[in-house]
């Protein structure tokens, strides 16, 4: 529907379109957050460049990848290597990082209103922050987290414990074997409970968050109903971005605003709905907090 009329990007003023998103905060009846790796990004929480470069630069000397995400998918010889990635990778980006500044904002602005996450991010920064989990839905995944690699039953497991044994322990790039995690059930290797391909186990905390943010969305699917997007980008947009665009069309009550720095749109189709802010979400997010 979409994809086949011309994006518009709001040729409205900065202060214009604070002003009107203030305003929709505070008299929505609801408030539907979808945040995307962008808000992660203005936090200072970048996969590559500097931050890639103080904790991963021996791994890239070693394999070549110059970014997190590659380090994600490189084909190690070893569960050994492959599990001094991972374990690393997970305890930067979920144990041992600070409160990012958006998120703080963010709860500032929507504590006390009735509101619903939605988020593709993996790093728990939003119950780092103090969001109320039953008001949370984590799509793809939490880096805490470990599944079965076949898998052969639906459920994940807390890997805090272990990693940071991984942690610890490794020396030239590998841990020690006795850490190689495997499923209590099969005994096959485990793996991240991450949404790489069809073997990703949606567990029973997934559905109830599922079931939870779905009847939210029928609740308030005909009042007015505040759609905001934090930095949603092309990777994933079928899961925030084009559901946010089709309930705001469906609903004349609905506005759709979306804050995410040289990718701020809406379609043609609900430009008068919409609020769009070109900036970077910490920098909008305090100013609204």
């Amino acid at each position: 529907m979409f994809l086949r009329n011309l994006i518009t990007t709001s040729t409205k003023n900065y202060s214009e379109q604070i002003n009107k998103l203030k305003n929709e905060i505070e008299n929505a009846d609801a408030i539907v957050i979808g945040a995307g790796a962008g808000m992660s990004a203005s936090a200072g929480f970048r996969y590559d460049g500097e931050r890639f470069e103080k904790h991963f630069a021996d791994f890239r000397k070693r394999y070549g990848f110059s970014d997190m995400y590659s380090g994600g998918f490189y084909p190690y010889n070893t569960l050994e290597e492959y599990w001094a990635w991972w374990s690393k990778h997970i305890f930067i980006n979920r144990y041992d990082v600070p409160i990012g500044k958006p998120y703080t904002s963010l709860l500032d602005i929507v504590k006390d209103k009735n509101y619903f996450v939605l988020t593709t991010n993996v790093d728990h920064q939003f119950q780092l922050a103090g969001f109320d989990k039953s008001q949370l839905f984590y799509t793809q995944g939490d880096y805490g987290l470990w599944q079965c690699s076949k898998p052969c039953h639906d459920k994940t497991y807390d890997n805090e414990e272990t990693v940071r044994r991984m942690v610890a322990e490794q020396k030239d790039l590998k841990i020690p074997s006795k850490l190689i995690p495997r499923c209590p059930v099969c005994g096959a290797p485990m793996t991240m409970n991450l949404r790489c391909d069809n073997t990703f186990v949606q567990d029973k905390g997934w559905y109830a968050a599922a079931n939870r943010y779905e009847d939210f969305i029928r609740r308030h699917k005909d009042t007015h109903i505040l759609f905001l997007e934090l930095g949603v980008g092309a990777n994933t947009p079928v899961i925030i971005k084009y559901p946010f665009w089709k309930m705001t069309a469906q609903n004349s009550q609905a506005v759709y605003a979306c804050i995410n720095y040289g990718e701020a749109v809406a379609p043609k189709e609900i430009v008068k709905q919409s609020i769009c802010i070109n900036e970077d979400i910490s920098t909008v997010l305090t100013v609204l907090a």
